[in-house]
């Protein structure tokens, strides 16, 4: 057993006001439990990593490059390994999301990446 204390668990800013969380994982499968500001989104962005998006509060709009959803609390989208896509939160409150990665990912998809 691996635990994870979510107090000392890793965390990191992509940018300011977007915190994420790593949470228990391994190289098969990751957690990333993430907070976004109002109005903050991703870039559009792809990676090997199948992704389930879940929304646990707030609004956050998933959108491709041919759709778009929007999440109210615990709703869920997959995005598929290599499916550009952003993530949006355009309520007027703090969103808190959970995303799973399969196989799993480290934090250096955001903290190494180009922009």
């Amino acid at each position: 057993m691996k635990p994870v204390d979510f107090d000392g668990a890793e965390t990191y800013e992509p940018d300011e006001g977007w915190r994420r969380v790593s949470l228990a994982g391994s190289d098969q499968f990751s957690f990333e439990w993430f907070e976004k500001p109002p109005g903050h989104s991703s870039p559009m962005h792809d990676h090997e990593n199948e992704q389930v998006c879940l929304c646990l509060r707030g609004e956050l709009t998933v959108a491709t490059e041919n759709d778009e959803v929007v999440l109210g609390q615990y709703d869920s989208v997959l995005l598929e390994s290599e499916e550009p896509h952003r993530v949006e939160n355009t309520g007027d409150e703090l969103a808190v999301g959970l995303d799973v990665f399969a196989p799993g990912r480290s934090f250096d998809f955001w903290t190494e990446r180009d922009e």
